[in-house]
């Protein structure tokens, strides 16, 4: 988040002031004619004029008490008259009031201050700024932007103001102004690390990613220990394609958000012995994220390491279970042949979301290979109630009834399914077997003939076997 407070906004502390502003304040800017002198704290001093008395002049009574020469009442009344005098113009000054309201963080009463400041003098630069950075520190950003921007139509090129109001379109995700800002900033103050740094993030978010990695290198040869400054370096590499640059910064700076993004493009450059070792390091190193426990599983899965898999798929599941994870939990079980494990693993996947079409059918499959087949039949059917256009239901239900020698059941859903269009040729070769093992010849015949038309040459051996069954199932027709 880019800070608007002082401590992101500049170290300064008013002309004559022995103490520094807390939290870290640009500097107050001059008033419009560049005469105020400020005592401590930043509030104006009085030059007092002051009557020394020469030991001549010093008469006493005879009582001791001091005996005023003539012309001494008036040079009293004139010291009085100043004090007064003074006393109004220490109440009459807003700007005064306001910056003393900002080093005390009275943030509220120092934007009511400023806003006098320019109501009274509307072309007084250095009140508009204050007035922005008050509106800042008090949260109203909005209006802050407004400030600063008048500030530069008054006084163009201000370093103090470009870089408050980058800082604030920044935010805002106006990056295209900001980076204008910042840009001249930066050219102003070369060495200074905040234009620099901010400049190469609004470069960053407007996708230019190249200019972007050149001022984050400068600005971490001005300063390097900020993490922030190594982790926009790793994500500008990575914009770039520059996977094993980024790494290096982006583990510097301990970024777990972009050590994410660096695995994620691992994974999608089909590398993924690397994205697997930046999953592990992360996850030593304390991270505790359930979805990431399992991306590592599922990695872990496809490069043929269901053991080590298992540790990380069981927190995934532990911490948030869903059908994916269970299931993938599940695969790793069986691959260590630990069926009872993962059938008990999708059992309570699906007891805890009964109407999941998609987790009754992972677990249906699941018991189809186990050759638990009226099970597997039971929940292929029940997924097909919850969703009736599912393909993958029918077509499981239908071949799971045709292994349990119920053809009728089992051709009234290959109907279901032809219904749904698009059929395959297996629902073709499937559905006249049915139909053959009913001594249904003519339709038998027909779904074999279907069958061939649409494999093509595309299933060899079954289209063998068809042909042989039309052959055969011909011969007992013409008997007849």
């Amino acid at each position: 988040m880019i800070r608007t407070d002082w401590s992101g906004i500049g170290a300064a502390r008013p002309p004559h002031s022995g103490r520094k502003i807390r939290n870290r304040m640009h500097p107050p800017l001059p008033s419009k004619n560049g005469s105020l002198k400020r005592g401590l704290g930043g509030t104006p001093s009085l030059l007092i004029r002051k009557r020394i008395f020469s030991r001549r002049e010093r008469k006493r009574t005879p009582h001791g008490r001091l005996r005023l020469q003539r012309g001494d009442g008036i040079q009293c009344g004139y010291m009085v008259r100043q004090l007064v005098l003074g006393a109004m113009w220490l109440q009459a000054d807003p700007s005064a009031e306001g910056i003393k309201a900002l080093e005390e963080k009275r943030y509220p009463e120092a934007v009511a201050h400023f806003e006098k400041a320019v109501s009274a003098d509307a072309n007084d630069y250095a009140a508009h700024f204050h007035l922005g950075l008050a509106q800042s520190l008090a949260g109203d950003l909005e209006r802050a932007i407004a400030s600063y921007r008048k500030t530069l139509d008054l006084k163009p090129g201000l370093y103090e103001a470009e870089l408050n109001l980058g800082m604030l379109l920044l935010e805002r995700k106006q990056t295209a102004e900001a980076a204008k800002l910042l840009q001249s900033a930066a050219g102003t103050k070369p060495n200074e690390f905040r234009p620099v740094y901010y400049l190469a993030e609004a470069l960053l978010a407007e996708g230019r990613a190249a200019e972007a990695e050149e001022k984050f290198r400068a600005a971490a040869l001005i300063d390097g220990k900020p993490p922030s400054v190594h982790a926009g370096l790793g994500r500008a590499l990575l914009r770039q394609g520059k996977l094993k640059e980024a790494e290096g910064p982006l583990r510097q700076a301990a970024d777990s958000d972009g050590l994410l993004e660096l695995a994620a493009q691992h994974e999608k450059a089909k590398d993924g012995a690397a994205a697997i070792a930046i999953y592990e390091s992360l996850i030593a190193g304390g991270l505790v994220n359930p979805a990431i426990e399992e991306r590592l599983g599922e990695l872990l899965l496809e490069a043929g390491r269901p053991e080590a898999a298992i540790p990380h798929l069981e927190k995934a599941v532990k911490g948030s279970p869903t059908g994916a994870n269970q299931f993938a939990l599940a695969t790793a079980l069986l691959r260590t042949k630990q069926a009872d494990k993962a059938i008990q693993t999708m059992e309570n996947a699906v007891a805890a979301d009964q109407n999941n079409a998609e987790l009754r059918i992972a677990y249906a499959g699941l018991l189809r290979d186990q050759r638990n087949f009226q099970g597997a039949a039971q929940h292929f059917w029940k997924a097909a109630q919850i969703k009736p256009d599912s393909r993958d239901a029918w077509s499981g239900l239908a071949t799971m009834l045709l292994s349990l020698e119920n053809y009728t059941q089992a051709l009234a859903a290959f109907d279901r399914l032809e219904a749904l269009g698009n059929p395959n040729p297996g629902m073709y070769f499937l559905k006249a077997i049915a139909l053959d093992k009913m001594k249904m010849h003519k339709p038998a015949i027909e779904a074999y003939r279907r069958f061939l038309d649409s494999s093509a040459g595309k299933h060899p051996d079954e289209e063998f076997k068809a042909r042989q069954r039309i052959k055969v199932i011909e011969k007992e027709l013409s008997r007849r």
